[in-house]
Parts: structure tokens; C-alpha cells; sequence
């Protein structure tokens, strides 16, 4: 009886230490930061997420996955609500993607910043502050490799269409013009080479041309100087300008005298010669009037009103 009490107080021990072991375990090894509540609201599709999976900011890891569920306010809207850690630089141009660890598939959260030095995320009380979601390396793999995917389909097309029926022949034919053309560029040599053989020919003739065009350029240079000698004679100080130039300047000289001086003599004797005539011409008006007064004088003039036997005439 005694052996059987002795085993179970002896099992209750070991139980209790265990329990108490495993609590100390717990107590020591407890996560004590301090986590707080963000937000992402996308409509993307997010394979591969699950809640419990890691938030990592730039590569560190910072927090968790707590839950992804439905936006019961807007349809076909999806809540990732996240718990990160306090020091974390939660910033206003902070944006979340999706990215995968190795080729398992397991998805993650990772946090990035447009730039540095932005102000924090204010939180609020009524909910947690929401960041953006952004596609991640595969949802722009997925969009590129669609769009990729059209172009393809389109160059198919083309290529379909080209090799139609009716643009088989059109190629068929240009080649056929390809190689007529080439078979006539390949006769052009054939044609060229009596060409090429006259040329010794003509590069001599052009070598005495240009022995003749040297020849007729000294001579233009020898004329050249001629005239040059001839135009420094003739504009020498005694040369034949300079005296057409004095005796310019003598003409010029006599004719200022003849309009200073001879010109205002002759204009006088003018006025004269034209009083005399008015005077030959009043006397042989008189004359013409009155011959009897080569004889008896000139009448005496009537006296008029006021002077002495001045006569009114009558009716």
C-alpha cells in the first residue's frame, strides 16, 4: 500500500514539474512587443495569403497576418487586417505588395516607402489606418504576359493574313521581279566594260585639259598684272588722271567765275537795251499819232480840273 502512494505522489510531482516547466517556458519566451492594427482594402486577387503569414517592411520581419475576410460594405472587396510592429515606419506613402517565399508559394505581406523622411501613419480610434495595396511581381508578370499574349495573337493574324492565297502570289511575283532585276543589274558590268576601257583614254585627254586650264590661268594672271601696272600709272601723280582731274578743276573754276562776274554785266545791258526800245517805241507812237510835231513841238498838255483855263466839256 505503501509503494502504490509513494508512486503516485511521486507521478503527481512529475506532472506538476512539467506543467510548471512548460508555463516558466511560455512565461519567458512570450512575445512582448508592441503590435498595432493596420488595414488593406484591394480588390486584387491574393493567392497564396493566409492569415498568420508574415509582414515584413523591407525585408524584416515586423508583424502578422490576423485576418482576411470580406468587406461586408462594398462587394467584391477584400480586408487584410494586419498587426505590426509599433517602431515600425508606418509612413504616408507607405504601400504594401504581395511576395512569395521561394518556389513554396507561401505568400507574405512587404511593406515599402515611396521615399523617406514622409510623416507616420496617424492612427484612429474608431478603426485602423488603411495602406494601399499595390500589384506585386506577379500580378504585373500576369498582366504583361496578357498583354504580351494579344500582340502575339495579332502578329498571328498578320501573319495569317499574309500568307494568303492572294499574297502568296503577290510575294511569288515580287521575287520574280527580285530576280529579274538581278539578273539585269548582273548584265550591267557586261555593258560597263567597253566604258572601262575607254577610260585611260579620257583620264589622259582630261589631264591635258588641265594642263590647258593652267596655261590660260597664267595667262589670266600675267593680264591681270598688265592692268594692275596700267592702273597704277594712270593713277600715278602725274599720271593722265590726275591731270584730267586738274583740268576738271580749272573748268569748274572759270565757269564760277563767268556765273560770279560776266553774268550780272550782261543781265544790265539787257535791262537797258529793253528801256531804250520802250522809248523808241513810245517816240514812234507819237510820231506815228501826231508827224506835225517833228515841225511845231509836242502840244502842250490841257489843263485839268483845278488848274488855270481848265474848260469842263459840254453836252
Amino acid at each position: 500500500m505503501e509503494n502504490r502512494s509513494y508512486a503516485l505522489m511521486t507521478g503527481v510531482f512529475t506532472i506538476a514539474l512539467v506543467i510548471a516547466a512548460v508555463l516558466a517556458g511560455l512565461w519567458f519566451n512570450r512575445d512582448r512587443t508592441e503590435l498595432v492594427p493596420y488595414e488593406i482594402v484591394t480588390t486584387q486577387s491574393i493567392p497564396g495569403l493566409n492569415p498568420q503569414a508574415t509582414v515584413r517592411y523591407r525585408g524584416l520581419e515586423v508583424g502578422r497576418v490576423d485576418e482576411i475576410v470580406f468587406d461586408p460594405r462594398v462587394t467584391g472587396q477584400i480586408l487584410i487586417r494586419l498587426s505590426v510592429d509599433k517602431d515600425s515606419p508606418i509612413t504616408t506613402t507607405t504601400f504594401a505588395s504581395l511576395g512569395y517565399q521561394g518556389v513554396t508559394g507561401i505568400a507574405f505581406i512587404q511593406l515599402d516607402d515611396d521615399r523617406t523622411g514622409s510623416p507616420r501613419l496617424a492612427q484612429r480610434e474608431d478603426r485602423p489606418a488603411r495602406i494601399p495595396l499595390r500589384p506585386g511581381l506577379l500580378d504585373q508578370l500576369e498582366k504583361r504576359g496578357l498583354a504580351i499574349l494579344e500582340k502575339t495573337e495579332q502578329i498571328t493574324d498578320s501573319l495569317s493574313k499574309m500568307v494568303a492565297p492572294e499574297n502568296q502570289r503577290t510575294i511569288i511575283g515580287a521575287f520574280d521581279s527580285i530576280g529579274k532585276a538581278a539578273d539585269a543589274y548582273a548584265a550591267i558590268p557586261q555593258k560597263l566594260e567597253p566604258t572601262f576601257a575607254r577610260l585611260p583614254a579620257l583620264t589622259a585627254k582630261l589631264d591635258r585639259s588641265l594642263d590647258s586650264f593652267d596655261a590660260a590661268a597664267s595667262s589670266v594672271d600675267a593680264t591681270a598684272d598688265s592692268y594692275k601696272a596700267l592702273s597704277t600709272r594712270l593713277q600715278g601723280p602725274d599720271g593722265p588722271l590726275e591731270r584730267l582731274n586738274g583740268a576738271i578743276g580749272s573748268l569748274q573754276s572759270a565757269t564760277s567765275e563767268l556765273e560770279l562776274e560776266t553774268l550780272p554785266h550782261v543781265v544790265e545791258m539787257t535791262d537797258e537795251a529793253r528801256g531804250a526800245l520802250r522809248a523808241v517805241k513810245r517816240t514812234a507812237t507819237s510820231l506815228s499819232d501826231r508827224p506835225q510835231s517833228i515841225l511845231f513841238g509836242a502840244p502842250s498838255a490841257r489843263p485839268g480840273p483845278g488848274e488855270p483855263g481848265f474848260v469842263p466839256p459840254t453836252k
